[in-house]
């Protein structure tokens, strides 16, 4: 008995470290950038959910309402940041659903409800109420590379989980979402996105989420966006804390940029970049302010703007129809200039 107790063991464990040499053989095939992109997905795959949306029915072209039996919809994807049932995807996935379902790979399937939506930066936050959630954490997109690994997660044209990868393409790009305003701080990347990866998350090689896709340019190849996890943490707390976002709005698209030498040690700016403004909107605060395509921000209530986050974060509901101060590099000079913040609607 004990001897054949003794070779049941000794079989198991044989079996065991057959499991074990086989899986190191197959990870031995693998490149680096393969073993990177399998485990992040592994890691990952069971925090990605496929949203199917549903929506009240829509004009048609002559002005009359679908019927309601041919309901709008459509799918989406969606990723989880808490082991309670909260999941962050894009604005314009949920916006004005009547009926959320959110499907997770291990087959289970839950009705999500919308927690907040924020149209002026895509995002969004839907709840559903389950038990052993896998979660995904944010990284840090403001130490983003050009070139590092990105990775997209989600379901594109519907089918269930779907993994592509590549580089991020470029930083600080502006994209105009689907309300009209300008998102700032965007990420490019050539990790191909279909419709139906909407709302997915873009990760970097340790598995943290560093952007929520959000849109692809459909006749251009290999051009793809996502909102930076740094802007999109900031819009998820306040959507969970308070159901939306309230804001200053100066009417302005913007990108980061790093500030030349001569100027840092001529002028004794405390910081090494500011935001450059690309456009102003015609009739906005920044328009009535003075400011000017060109100019760059770097202080804003005394505080230093090195991102286009230190801004949004800034321009929050305090700063609604109150006059702020702001210092602007305008041709190699600083000067000082007073906005007052309209409300983003």
């Amino acid at each position: 008995m004990l001897s054949f107790l003794a070779t049941e063991g000794s079989a198991a464990s044989a079996g065991a470290e057959e499991k074990r040499r086989v899986a190191d053989e197959d990870m031995n095939l693998l490149d680096a950038y393969s073993q990177t992109v399998v485990r992040v997905a592994q890691r990952v795959s069971n925090a990605v959910a496929h949203l199917k949306v549903q929506k009240p029915p829509a004009p048609n072209q002559r002005g009359r309402q679908t019927p309601p039996n041919q309901q709008a919809g459509g799918t989406g994807s969606g990723f989880l940041i808490s082991s309670d049932g909260y999941m962050v995807t894009n604005s314009h996935v949920v916006n004005g659903a009547t009926h959320i379902e959110a499907s997770l790979p291990d087959g289970r399937a839950f009705q999500a409800r919308v927690v907040g939506d924020d149209p002026a930066t895509d995002i969004a936050v839907v709840k559903i109420d389950g038990d052993n959630l896998a979660t995904v954490p944010f990284g840090a997109s403001d130490r983003l590379q050009v070139g590092q690994i990105a990775i997209a997660i989600g379901n594109p044209y519907g089918f269930q989980y779907s993994v592509t990868a590549g580089v991020v393409s470029a930083l600080g790009r502006t994209l105009r979402s689907q309300n009209g305003r300008l998102i700032d701080d965007v990420i490019q990347t050539d990790a191909a996105l279909n419709p139906g990866n909407s709302g997915g998350p873009l990760m970097n090689s340790h598995g943290q989420v560093i952007g929520v896709n959000t849109a692809v340019i459909l006749p251009a190849q290999g051009i793809c966006f996502a909102v930076a996890s740094n802007l999109a943490q900031f819009v998820v707390g306040k959507l969970i804390l308070e159901g939306r976002v309230r804001r200053g709005f100066l009417g302005i698209g913007a990108q980061s940029v790093p500030l030349p030498a001569k100027w840092l040690n001529a002028l004794e700016l405390p910081s090494k970049g500011g935001i450059q403004i690309q456009s102003v909107e015609t009739g906005s605060p920044a328009e009535r302010a003075g400011i000017a395509p060109g100019d760059i921000i770097v202080q804003f209530e005394g505080r230093p703007i090195d991102s286009i986050d230190d801004l949004h974060k800034g321009l929050d509901e305090k700063t609604i129809g109150r006059e702020v101060t702001l210092w602007v590099l305008r041709n190699g000079n600083l000067k000082q200039m007073a906005a007052v913040p309209a409300e983003l609607g």
